[in-house]
């Protein structure tokens, strides 16, 4: 197998559940090769670099092998290679976003919390 549809390969890879949710993404930008954006029906080879984005996490791929038929996880786990910068961004957004995560609270301020954010907005504006 020299190449394969982009959708089918995602799906394939199991980075999409359906073939029509990984076109869906081809379709809205959040997958592009090489980095240009492409179109479902683009043949991929190996040795191709694929920025794929879901949700928050942004990943770059490097197709190590091609596959058209969806099998379990651990054979599509061998169809691809993420790159080590990729991996450290990802880790690092992920605990950017938990540490953002632990100071919010889901209660309103008391008297003395509002005086101290007046305060601190005051100091702020001079």
């Amino acid at each position: 197998m020299e190449k394969v549809r982009i959708d089918k390969w995602l799906w394939a890879a199991r980075f999409f559940k359906t073939r029509s949710i990984a076109k869906q993404a081809i379709e809205g930008g959040k997958v592009h090769a090489n980095g240009q954006r492409v179109k479902a029906s683009k043949d991929i080879s190996t040795g191709m670099l694929l920025t794929i984005r879901q949700g928050f996490d942004e990943k770059v791929v490097e197709v190590i092998a091609l596959s058209d038929q969806r099998r379990g996880a651990d054979i599509a786990q061998t169809l691809y290679r993420e790159t080590e910068e990729s991996i450290a961004r990802r880790e690092q957004f992920a605990a950017e976003r938990k540490a953002s995560n632990a100071t919010i609270t889901h209660e309103r301020p008391n008297k003395k919390q509002r005086r101290q954010i007046h305060r601190f907005i005051r100091e702020s504006q001079d």
